[in-house]
This record gives structure tokens, sequence and C-alpha cells, in this order.
């Protein structure tokens, strides 16, 4: 026997037609237009940056051999490498502080603290990255120098200025940074990884270092690679604190100039337009943008590897 079977209305008769080509909103095409502006202003921006450091760099070299400029002699007048290593002392100095801070109180924010504790703690952190970076210059000239590591520690050989108090502070300012990006990378991470964890036994310490970080690892890495470039360029702290003498060391503990504190210096206007002191500004303001650019690039490329999507 075969049954009967009643054909019944197609699927979707009887209903109303429905386009499914999204119809423009009256102002989309304004916020399109002005989003692609303020993209391309942005790269135009970084492009007018370039041209305005190129004539005048270019005019340095023509009367500065680049090997009197890539010296290591701190007492030749346009040796960069003192500078570039007054750069590197504070900026290793700043990493080592801010990294374990950063993703302690990331990892706490985003794995322990309860919802009213985030509520509270994570705009405090923030709070940091608001102080003007001429106090924390300050603070660290009269504070760490003087009371924390002259007084409290009686270390009377230890400078008011010197790299290794100008590294703290610069590590205290970047530690915001690091904390804010680190904590939305980690509180990204699907909660079913963090349940899947625990259900095999694994404790939250266990969870959070062999799970939760692992995933969220390329947002991390991008937001320490972030701060360095913070730490890189920043001028006001180690301008007061770290000193204006040129020294090629290794030596945290003596005075030092970095890159950004020459450049605050020589654009006091000392040296007349168009002279190889002045020029050097500029062409120490090309090595600083291209060493950031390197930096950037670098945090892409490990973004891009480690990159996972859930």
């Amino acid at each position: 026997m075969s049954a009967d079977k009643t054909a019944g209305p197609p699927s979707g008769a009887g209903l109303p037609a429905v386009n499914l080509a999204a119809k423009s909103r009256p102002g989309e095409a304004v916020v399109k237009a002005l989003l692609l502006t303020a993209a391309v202003l942005s790269v135009a921006i970084t492009f007018g940056i370039v041209i305005a450091l190129l004539a005048p760099t270019l005019d340095f070299f023509r009367e500065v051999p680049f090997g009197e400029f890539f010296s290591a002699d701190d007492q030749k007048e346009f040796a960069v490498l003192p500078l570039v290593m007054g750069t590197l002392v504070t900026t290793v100095i700043a990493l080592a502080v801010a990294v374990p801070i950063g993703l302690g109180a990331a990892m706490y924010l985003s794995e322990y603290a309860s919802p009213r504790a985030r509520k509270i703690l994570k705009p405090t952190v923030e709070l940091l990255a608001g102080v003007p970076s001429v106090v924390y210059g300050f603070f660290a000239v009269y504070f760490v120098s003087e009371i924390f590591f002259q007084k409290w520690f009686n270390w009377q050989s230890l400078g008011l200025l010197n790299a290794l108090s100008a590294g703290l502070i610069l590590g205290v300012m970047v530690i915001p940074t690091i904390a804010s990006l680190a904590e939305d990378a980690l509180s990204a991470v699907p909660q079913a990884m963090r349940q899947g964890s625990l259900a095999m036994g694994a404790n939250r310490m266990q969870t959070t270092l062999r799970v939760v970080l692992p995933a969220a690892l390329s947002g991390v890495m991008a937001a320490i690679v972030l701060g360095m470039s913070r730490a890189i360029g920043e001028t006001m702290i180690v301008t007061i604190a770290a000193g204006t003498l040129k020294n090629l060391s290794f030596n945290p503990t003596e005075s030092m100039q970095t890159m950004t504190s020459f450049m605050a210096i020589k654009a006091g206007g000392e040296d007349p337009v168009g002279t190889p002191g002045y020029n050097m500004l500029f062409a120490v303001g090309m090595l600083l943008f291209v060493i950031t650019l390197v930096v950037n690039f670098i945090s892409i490329s490990i973004v891009r590897r480690y990159r996972q999507a859930y």
C-alpha cells in the first residue's frame, strides 16, 4: 500500500518577499567616508613625518660621514651610538619592571579578581597612564635616587641623575599599557577553554599559565612590544632623571643621555638652522623613527605568527 502524500505549499509560500540586499542607511555613507578619511589621514601624517625628517637628514650626511655619526666614541660631537646605548639601557630596565608587573596585574584582573574588584582596580591601574611624564621625572630624581637609594639604602655613590632611576620609573609608566592590553587579550580567550582545563583536574594557576596565557600569546606579545615602543619614545623622564651626558656604558648607575633627551635639548635652539649640529636633531629623529618602525614590524610578525582565532 502506498500512503497518500499531500503536497504542501512550497517553502516560504504566502510570505512577503524579503530583499536580502541590505539597504544603505542615510548616514552610513557619511560614516564610511569619515572612517576612510581617518585612515588616509593617518597614513598621510606618517609620510609627512618622513618627508619632514628626510631633507635635513640628507643635508646632515652631506657634511658628516656615516662613520662619524655611527661612532662609539662618546667624546665626538656627532656620535650617535652612545645615545642608542642610553636608550637601550633605560628601555631594558623599564621592561624588566613593566613586563612582570603588567602581566601579573593582567592575569589577576582577568582570572582571579571578582567583578567588583576588577571594576575598581583596572581604572586605578590605568590612572598611571594619565600622570604627566614630567612628574615621573622629578619623582625619579627626588624620591627614587635621593630618598630611596641614597638615604634608605645609603647608596651615596649613586648620583641623582642615573639610568637606573630613570629606567625604573619609566617601567612604572609603561605598566598600564602592558597591563590593560594584556588583560584584554586574556579576557578574550573563550571560557570553554578554562572550563575544559579545570574539568581535566588542573587548578586555576595551571589553567592560567598553561591554557589561557598561550592562547592569548599574540595579544600579550603585542602589548609588550607596544610598551617597548612607548619606553623607547619617552622623553621627559629620561631628560630629567637620566642625565645629559653622552656615555657609552652598560652600567645603569651612571648618567646617560638617550636619543629622545638629546633631541629635547637640541630643540632648544642653541645651534643655528642649517648647521650640522641642528641637522643632527633630524638625523637622530630619523634613526629613532626607523628603530620604532622595526619594532612595530617585529610586533606585527609575532602577532600574525601566534594569532589564534576562536
